[in-house]
């Protein structure tokens, strides 16, 4: 049955208990279609995630802009055809759109930091993991993360709408419970708004759902606003990984907050498996095993009857060349193969720490990344 035809139960009743959003501001929002940073927008929306943030809730923050207002600061009437232009409107942009963000935040005492990503950056299982570790590692000295892309270095051409994607990917990769997608519509609609005023907000349906493809545009606004096709495609990458999506109106007043209190705006789409089932499952399917690791019978216990992360202690062997953050094959005395995972160090490392306890890791390496070999929420059993 159709997702759209669906009543999802308690759909919407899950989104103010969520603990960790990425939230993704679009250019049009933050730079009020050309005219430099809408400076009193960004204070707003400061306001808000501050707010949020006292009631313990997790925010990551994608943030769109450094284009557009390289554009204004560079006076450029229409957005740059080439590459190197764009890359130079972005550089000179990013140092306002940082400048305006950390400004806001520290009326609240808050320190925010720059982080600049490209899709190679999260495609390469490394550079992942570290930044991964990185964001988390902000959260938890209570800063404020912003991310966008790297557009000053990127070899491939700059496309429209791509921190929709990137915005998904960020959900990926700090495990966010909600990813909310500001725009300059309400959400999404049955069928195109500039068209027809009255076409209603699907207000929740399954991000899965191919019914929702012929209601999409694929638009864009000259500043590099992406059309709801490229939401869509970010909330089914959200989904991979049990994110919720919420695309919503950013010029909605306390529209975060009003999120948060439970209050039905714009359109949820929600993936169809659970989040830790959905994350496994994504994790199963996403890489090749690039290595082996044989465990100790207590080890096997230990994984498939009560759910624990694999320490270095359990380990007996390490078979193939592996780098941190590659996917590696847990098998037992017998070769049977029992799990999957991602693994925090790589062969040479794995090798150095086998059969040890987890506080022997930096005397034997000179460093600890993690304590375990593999987190359990990286961990798929076979």
């Amino acid at each position: 049955m159709s997702g759209l035809n669906l009543e999802l139960n308690h759909a919407w009743a899950k989104v103010p208990q969520a603990q960790r959003w990425v939230v993704k501001i679009g250019s049009a929002l933050l730079t009020a279609d050309g005219a430099g940073l809408d400076q009193t927008a960004i204070s707003a929306w400061v306001d808000q995630i501050s707010a949020l943030r006292k009631q313990g809730i997790d925010i990551v923050l994608v943030s769109s802009g450094s284009i557009a207002e390289g554009m204004s600061r560079l006076k450029m009437k229409q957005r740059p055809h080439e590459l190197h232009r764009l890359q130079a409107a972005a550089a000179v942009g990013q140092m306002g759109l940082i400048q305006a963000y950390e400004s806001n935040f520290q009326r609240y005492q808050t320190h925010t930091a720059q982080i600049l990503l490209t899709h190679d950056d999260l495609s390469n299982r490394q550079r992942y993991l570290n930044a991964r570790s990185t964001i988390k590692e902000l959260l938890e000295l209570g800063v404020v993360p912003v991310i966008n892309e790297n557009d000053t270095v990127v070899t491939d051409e700059i496309r429209f709408g791509d921190n929709d994607s990137l915005g998904a990917l960020v959900a990926n990769l700090v495990e966010a419970d909600l990813l909310i997608i500001l725009t300059d519509q309400m959400g999404l609609h049955r069928s195109d708004p500039r068209q027809n005023p009255d076409a209603p907000v699907i207000a929740q349906a399954y991000a899965s759902d191919r019914e929702l493809d012929a209601m999409v545009s694929g638009g864009m606004g000259h500043l590099g606003r992406g059309g709801m096709a490229t939401k869509l495609n970010a909330a089914r990458l959200a989904a991979r990984s049990g994110a919720v999506t919420l695309i919503t109106s950013g010029h909605l007043p306390q529209v975060l907050e009003r999120i948060h209190q439970g209050e039905l705006v714009g359109t949820l789409l929600v993936p169809d498996l659970e989040p830790l089932v959905a994350r496994k499952r994504w994790l199963a399917g996403h890489l090749q095993a690039k290595g082996r690791l044989v465990l100790d019978e207590g080890a096997v216990r230990v994984l498939m009857n009560q759910g624990r992360s694999l320490l270095p202690v359990g380990v007996k062997a390490v078979y193939g060349k592996f780098s941190r953050g590659d996917m590696v094959t847990c098998e037992g005395l017998d070769g049977i193969a029992i799990a999957r995972g991602l693994i925090n160090y790589d062969s040479v490392d794995s090798e150095k720490i086998m059969g040890k306890s987890s506080g022997q890791i930096e005397a034997t390496l000179g460093y600890v990344s993690e304590p375990e070999l593999i987190h359990r929420d990286n961990l798929v059993l076979l």
